[in-house]
């Protein structure tokens, strides 16, 4: 018998030690790619289902085509909106495809729009209430 019987030894190249080892480059490759890429991914994603959840009359937006328009009309179950893009011209858009809205109505823009078509607001008495109320004396002044 020339050949020996051969055992089986520890392979020093699968031990557990090592394929941990070997595999904790690749944990943190995936660590650094869930925190830089697909975490702020579903936040923006968060951000902006909320932005089109909140959508109502009078908001400003922005649709995928770069068309602005004016909200018109949100139907609470229908994935549509109508939007105002020119005095006259109303479309209806799906909501998946604004992609921002610029800027909330301004109660005091509406304020200067009801003058301008001769409606009263209803702020307007409180303001003339306070111009017909004296000022307040200011003490300081009066020590000088």
């Amino acid at each position: 018998m020339l050949i020996s019987p051969a055992y089986a030894q520890a392979g020093g190249l699968f031990d557990s030690q090592s394929a941990m080892i070997q595999f904790l480059p690749l944990v943190l490759i995936f660590v650094v790619f869930y925190f830089l890429l697909i975490r702020p991914q579903q936040q923006k994603q968060k951000t902006h289902r909320t932005m089109l959840d909140s959508l109502r009359r009078g908001d400003r937006v922005v649709t995928g085509g770069g068309i602005v328009g004016t909200v018109n009309r949100v139907t609470a179950g229908s994935d549509e909106i109508e939007v105002d893009i020119a005095q006259g011209v109303r479309v209806r858009v799906l909501r998946s495809t604004i992609s921002s809205v610029l800027a909330k109505p301004d109660p005091a823009a509406a304020r200067e729009a009801a003058n301008e078509r001769g409606e009263r607001p209803a702020g307007r008495r409180r303001a003339k209430e306070a111009a017909k109320e004296p000022a307040p004396a200011n003490d300081e002044a009066d020590k000088a």
